[in-house]
């Protein structure tokens, strides 16, 4: 019975997603399962998706960050994700490169997608990010980056860009790699 869901994979999609995650055929075909038993329809909606997220965050609003992760997510800007847009965008926050995850985090901050990020996009992203930490964790943190507006004034300095300026993935990765201050500003890791 469980063979009966997992052989609805296609092969062409199982082969796909061994060469660019570096998941298993046994741990995606689980998840296959899985994944068509909470999403029956084969895709997962915003809705959905926002509801998952603000599980992770129940003391507070991750409904703009998930939007923005979704968006991210969806690459072929169909509304929905799909078995396929799951699995990768798993695979590259939660394992694989530090250069990989930082290709997707440009894609989160890329909120129009064009191919490059502006100031106003980071500033965007920041208060999103800002919205799931909570109140009193807010008030924990340094002087310079205690509003979304500071944080995302440090981190575009990080950049050297001018303000009007725009910039590429390329810069993105190489500026966060060249500074582990800027990669903490990207993200939202709670307190413990």
């Amino acid at each position: 019975m469980g063979n009966s869901k997992s052989s609805a994979m296609s092969k062409e999609i199982l082969k796909d997603l061994k060469l660019t995650t570096n998941f298993s055929e046994n741990e995606l075909s689980q998840w296959y399962e899985n994944f068509q038993k909470q999403c029956p329809s084969g895709r997962i909606a915003p809705n959905e998706f926002m509801q998952i997220y603000n599980r992770f965050f129940p003391d507070s609003d991750a409904t703009t960050y998930a939007k923005h992760v979704f968006r991210s997510f969806d690459t072929n800007d169909d509304g929905t994700l799909d078995f396929k847009e799951y699995i990768i965008a798993l695979h590259m926050t939660s394992g694989g490169k530090t250069e990989r995850k930082l290709e997707w985090a440009f894609s989160l901050f890329d909120v129009d997608k064009n191919g490059y990020i502006t100031k106003a996009e980071v500033t965007e992203i920041c208060n999103a990010i800002f919205k799931m930490i909570p109140k009193e964790d807010q008030e924990k943190l340094p002087a310079d980056e205690n509003t979304p507006e500071k944080r995302a004034e440090k981190l575009w300095s990080y950049f050297k860009k001018k303000d009007n300026e725009r910039l590429a993935e390329g810069e993105f990765i190489q500026g966060v790699m060249d500074n582990d201050n800027a990669l903490h500003l990207i993200q939202y890791n709670p307190l413990k």
